[in-house]
């Protein structure tokens, strides 16, 4: 299954990162993120997929690029725009609808890691060390928006990041009690969305502050049988993070050369392009069949 995932994304990488034949450049940036890939999937470092005897034979012609090269290249802008288009393009095959989901994944590392960008905090067996993947799924297999964080950031403050960047108005927000926050009840307004979350302290009062409109409304709504049936579907943000884990090439636990937040953040997002072709591949999509 790695070698039809890997071919898949190939094809998406080439036909989203096709360059002029005149660059002057020794690899393509849809050859860098190609290798990439290839390390990825198979759950390996970059400089894993730099020897070629860790290739299938047939699948890469030519040299291929050495560790450093990769360390530079994946960082440059050519290389981070083709990855968000790819992004893109496979959000658009089955994303939609008026409701979405906001949660997060905790990306633990040891407790004794001397990693600087990792941080102490709660998990939901105690605290922890680590990143966080903060997502905002709109009904497809990859969120349309994300990020890593670490693990002692507030999911509020994250999730309002995220709310902030979609770029368009109308629907619901689904999130747990730890979304109940009149600034996060704000920001979602002002994209015109309605965020509904169970309150933190559902049997106190509201006291004399000031609320938000959104949060009085999202109090309203998981009163009635319609705020009720529709907080339900929430349970699929659980299955979402789920199938995400439950495959060969997944989001697994974090490897142990996975450090720093940069080297995070590529990680997951390589991840999140590998599950997301694999349900295309496996709902046998034509759109992405294999060639």
């Amino acid at each position: 299954m790695e070698r039809e995932l890997w071919l898949a994304l190939y094809k998406l990488a080439r036909d989203r990162g096709s360059s002029p034949w005149w660059a002057l450049t020794k690899f393509f940036a849809w050859e860098i993120v190609a290798v990439q890939l290839w390390a990825v999937i198979h759950d390996r470092p970059t400089n894993w997929a730099c020897d070629a005897k860790n290739w299938l034979k047939g699948l890469w012609r030519g040299k291929l690029p050495s560790q450093s090269m990769m360390s530079r290249r994946l960082k440059t802008p050519e290389v981070q725009k083709l990855l968000a288009d790819m992004e893109r393009q496979l959000a658009a095959l089955d994303g939609g609808g008026w409701v979405m989901l906001v949660d997060g994944k905790p990306l633990l590392v040891g407790s004794h890691s001397k990693d600087p960008d990792a941080d102490w905090g709660h998990v939901r067996r105690g605290w922890a060390k680590g990143y966080k993947f903060h997502a905002l799924y709109d009904g497809g297999s990859i969120p349309i928006a994300w990020e890593v964080a670490p693990l002692n950031e507030a999911e509020p403050e994250v999730a309002a990041r995220l709310i902030s960047s979609i770029r368009r108005g109308g629907g619901y927000i689904l999130g747990d009690s730890s979304y109940d926050s009149n600034p996060l009840h704000d920001t979602a307004l002002a994209v015109g969305c309605q965020l509904v979350a169970q309150r933190k302290r559902p049997k106190s009062g509201l006291g004399h502050r000031r609320h938000s409109a959104g949060r009085l409304r999202s109090i309203a709504l998981l009163s009635q049988e319609f705020g009720q049936k529709l907080y339900a579907f929430r349970e699929q943000v659980e299955r979402n993070f789920g199938r995400l884990t439950n495959h060969g090439g997944g989001l697994a636990p974090l490897p142990n050369w996975v450090r720093r937040i940069a080297r995070v953040r590529q990680w997951v997002q390589a991840k999140l392009l590998i599950h997301a072709m694999y349900v295309y591949l496996m709902s046998t999509s034509p759109l992405l069949a294999v060639n």
